[in-house]
């Protein structure tokens, strides 16, 4: 048997990878509940021509990447919105042989091509176009998902995983990023991902060498993903890799600083490669001021002082004091992740919108289910499973009244 295929026999698929898929699909059905309470804005109309543009054609105007103009940020989320597009506009194409001419997309006679219909022409004949286009944001959603049920269960067993996850899945934060066509769910996939898989990197460097390149692989195409999405996340992503990797990796520290450099020129090449090879639209990245930063505490505080996030908000304050409290919560795997959202609560961006502290939240979920993973197994375990409990329910309460038409 070769090695790939012992890797999908040692896959299961028992019962608490169901309990974690339920809640994905919990949430994805509250991603898609939303999706059908929204109407079509000006912003969508933005994301879906400039992004088909990336892929269908290059911009009508000399010297810009889109009519758009040259993205000088979050490029990645422009592609992604376009793509389903695109591809639902190839399969009309292919329909319309079969079709009658009075239902094709293309009319006879309009001297136009598939590239040269604009979504707003196409918003009658394409159904579907707001699904569409949130499709990737929601697919992102559920992958950040997975990931962190993942990262949890692994680091602090089923009873974390759930926690730290049935928090993700009723985060009216999350939720909104995933229907909303902005760059922030795929920067904090990037981020979150970025950052562990280096923790991975880290650990796989006490064992064969056959055993890095993958993970090195997988790091360069997270860095990619954060990069193309903010390239403010980039730096972010590879300075705490390296601080938590030089942390891990006992015996290989003269090597970790040549990984996180290959990882990050990986990087650079796949946002290069999202602009098309353009060197003129890739250049104007770096002439923008897309990756200016400065500290605030107004977006934590305005975070931590809303209502729709009360059962977050209690649930990480209660960790807090029990990481300050009990010794046996402050160890590394704990310690990482509230280093994470410390640093990523108190930045934001300057010269470009974007919301650092969404990056924060996966890494403050992580350090919650952690530290009440090891309150679980306590001498007060049944108290502190029923606290979980009434947080947990409490921030599914506040999330679900903030769903538009549920009650």
């Amino acid at each position: 048997m070769t090695h790939a295929f012992a890797r999908i026999r040692r896959f299961h698929f028992n019962l608490p990878q169901r309990i974690a898929a339920s809640m994905l699909l919990l949430f994805l059905a509250q991603g898609l509940w939303l999706t059908g309470h929204q109407a079509l804005s000006d912003r969508d109309y933005q994301y879906a021509r400039c992004g088909r543009e990336t892929w269908e054609r290059p911009s009508p105007l000399a010297g810009y990447f889109t009519t758009c103009g040259n993205i000088h940020d979050g490029v990645f989320a422009y592609r992604l919105a376009g793509l389903p597009i695109t591809l639902n506009l190839l399969l009309n194409r292919a329909a319309d042989l079969f079709r009658k001419p009075e239902d094709r997309i293309l009319q006879p006679g309009t001297g136009q091509s598939i590239a040269e219909l604009g979504t707003w022409e196409l918003r009658h004949q394409m159904t579907h176009i707001l699904l569409l286009l949130r499709l990737p944001f929601l697919a992102a959603g559920c992958i950040l998902g997975a990931g962190l049920w993942w990262v949890t269960r692994r680091l602090y067993g089923n009873m974390g995983g759930y926690m730290a996850l049935a928090l993700y899945c009723f985060s009216p934060a999350i939720l909104l990023a995933c229907v909303t066509p902005t760059a922030e769910i795929f920067a904090t996939l990037g981020v979150y991902g970025g950052i562990y898989t280096c923790i991975g990197v880290a650990h796989a460097m006490q064992g064969p060498r056959r055993k890095w390149r993958p993970r090195i692989l997988l790091l360069t195409v997270l860095f990619g993903i954060a990069a193309a999405s903010h390239i403010a996340a980039l730096p972010l992503t590879a300075l705490l890799g390296l601080a938590l990797m030089l942390w891990v990796a006992e015996g290989r520290r003269s090597q970790v600083l040549p990984v996180v450099l290959l990882a990050s020129v990986g990087a650079l090449v796949i946002v290069f490669a999202c602009y098309n090879f353009s060197p003129d639209a890739f250049s104007y990245l770096f002439r923008s001021a897309a990756g200016f930063l400065w500290i605030s505490l107004d977006p934590a505080r305005r975070f931590f002082s809303s209502l729709r996030n009360a059962g977050i908000t209690v649930a990480a304050a209660a960790a807090l004091l029990l990481y300050l409290g009990a010794r046996r919560s402050r160890y590394f795997g704990n310690t990482a992740p509230l280093l994470c959202a410390l640093v990523l609560f108190l930045l934001v961006t300057t010269g470009v919108p974007a919301t650092p502290w969404l990056w924060a939240l996966p890494f403050l979920l992580t350090f919650v289910g952690g530290v009440f993973a090891d309150a679980f197994e306590g001498p007060h375990g049944k108290l502190a499973i029923a606290a979980a409990c009434t947080v947990v329910l409490l921030q599914v309460v506040f999330c679900l009244l903030s769903l538009p038409g549920l009650l």
